[in-house]
C-alpha cells in the first residue's frame, strides 16, 4: 500500500489555494455587505433582475451559474474511470458517504436544529425553506475545490480524479430523485418541472459543454493548452459566484438585517455535517485498509459540497428571497475555513491512521 502513495508529495506541491480561494470567506462576507447596501439603495434594479425569468429560471443567474460550473467541469477527465478498480475500497467508502449518508444526515440535522432547537429563534415562515436549502447543499458532492483539498493532504491524484468523475456521473441521475425524496419528507411541495429543468440546465448541459471544450482543447493544444484554459477560467468562475451572491443578498438584505442571527444558526448543522461525514469516511477507510493518500481525499470529498449547484437549484426552485437560497450561501461562507481545518486534521493524524491499518497478508512460503 505504501507504494501507492510514494509519488504524492511532489504531486501535492503543484496545487495551492490561490488568492480568491484562500480568502473566499472574506469575499463572501464583502458580497453580503455589498448586496445588502445595493438592495436597499437600488430596490427597483433588483426587482427588475428578479423578474427576468423563463419557466421559473432566472436568466441572469442562469448565465452566471454556467460561468461558475462549466470551468469546474472542464477539469473532469472521465477516462480516469478506468482506474476505478485500483481504488475500489476508497471509492466504495466515498460513494457510501456521498450518496447513502450525507443528504440524509443533513436532512436529519436540519430537522433537529432548524426545525427543533433553533425554531423559536428563526422566522417561522422560512423554517422549512431553510431545511430545503441545507438538503440541496448536501445532495451533490463537491467537484472543483476537491482537487485543492486533495493536494493539500497529499492525496492520490488518480483516486481523486476517478472519484470526482464517478460522482459527477452519478449526480446526473441521483441529484433530482434524492432532493425530491427529502423535500417531500419535509412537507415541501416539489416543483417537479423546475427540479427537472434545474438538473438539465445546471448538471447535464454544462457537463456536456465542458467535455466538448475539454476534448477540443486537448486535440488542438494538448495538456499545456488545457492547463492554460483552466488558469484563465478559474477567476471567471469565482467572479460569477461572487456576482451571484451580490444579487442574492440584494434580495435577502432586509431579512438579514432583521435576523442577523440566522446565518450563525444555519452554520451549526452544516458544521456538524462536515465533521461527521469527514470523520466517518476517514474511519471507514482505515477499517477497510485504504492508504492514507486515499483516505484523505475520500474524507474531504465526503464532507464538501457542490455549493455552486446548490445555490443555483435553490434560486430556481424557491427564488432569490427564499430561506433555501440563504441557507446554501451560508455553506459557501464557511466552506474554505472549515475544509482547511479538516485537511489539517487529516495531515496531523497520519501517524495514528497508519498505525491502525491492517497488516498485509504474509507471503506463502514456496
Amino acid at each position: 500500500m505504501s507504494a501507492v502513495c510514494e509519488a504524492n508529495p511532489k504531486a501535492a506541491e503543484g496545487v495551492r489555494l490561490g488568492l480568491f480561494e484562500r480568502y473566499l470567506s472574506l469575499w463572501v462576507a464583502l458580497c453580503i455587505v455589498t448586496g445588502i447596501l445595493l438592495g436597499h439603495g437600488l430596490p427597483d434594479l433588483f426587482q427588475t433582475i428578479g423578474k427576468l425569468e423563463l419557466a421559473r429560471v432566472n436568466l441572469p443567474v442562469a448565465v452566471l451559474i454556467w460561468l461558475m460550473i462549466v470551468p469546474m467541469l472542464v477539469k473532469i477527465d472521465f477516462s480516469a474511470l478506468r482506474e476505478v478498480g485500483q481504488y475500489w475500497r476508497g471509492i466504495g467508502v466515498t460513494l457510501f458517504i456521498n450518496w447513502g449518508i450525507k443528504p440524509f444526515s443533513m436532512a436529519l440535522l436540519g430537522w433537529l436544529f432548524v426545525g427543533g432547537l433553533f425554531a423559536p429563534l428563526l422566522p417561522a415562515e422560512h423554517i422549512e425553506s431553510y431545511i430545503a436549502g441545507l438538503i440541496l447543499l448536501a445532495a451533490a458532492p463537491c467537484t472543483a475545490m476537491v482537487f485543492v483539498w486533495s493536494n493539500l493532504t497529499r492525496g492520490e491524484p488518480h483516486f481523486t480524479l476517478t472519484q470526482v468523475g464517478l460522482n459527477d456521473l452519478i449526480m446526473v441521475f441521483a441529484f433530482g430523485p434524492i432532493v425530491a425524496l427529502l423535500l417531500g419528507l419535509t412537507s415541501i411541495v416539489v416543483p417537479w418541472q423546475t427540479l427537472f429543468l434545474s438538473v438539465v440546465l445546471y448538471i447535464v448541459i454544462p457537463l456536456l459543454i465542458a467535455q466538448v471544450v475539454r476534448g477540443a482543447v486537448l486535440r488542438v493544444q494538448g495538456p499545456s493548452g488545457l492547463a492554460r484554459l483552466l488558469e484563465t477560467l478559474g477567476p471567471v468562475s469565482l467572479v460569477a459566484l461572487l456576482t451571484t451572491l451580490v444579487l442574492l443578498f440584494g434580495f435577502q438584505g432586509e431579512q438579514i438585517v432583521r435576523q442577523p442571527l440566522v446565518i450563525l444558526l444555519l452554520a451549526v448543522p452544516i458544521l456538524f455535517q462536515v465533521f461527521f461525514n469527514a470523520g466517518l469516511a476517514y474511519w471507514l477507510n482505515r477499517k477497510v485498509g485504504s492508504p492514507h493518500c486515499v483516505a484523505g481525499p475520500s474524507a474531504l470529498i465526503g464532507a464538501s459540497n457542490f455549493f455552486e449547484l446548490a445555490v443555483a437549484a435553490a434560486i430556481a426552485l424557491f427564488g432569490f428571497e427564499s430561506g433555501a437560497a440563504l441557507a446554501t450561501v451560508v455553506g459557501v461562507l464557511i466552506e474554505v475555513p472549515v475544509m482547511l481545518l479538516v485537511a489539517q486534521i487529516v495531515n496531523r493524524s497520519r501517524g495514528w491512521y497508519e498505525r491502525g491499518l491492517p497488516l498485509p497478508a504474509p507471503e506463502t512460503a514456496r
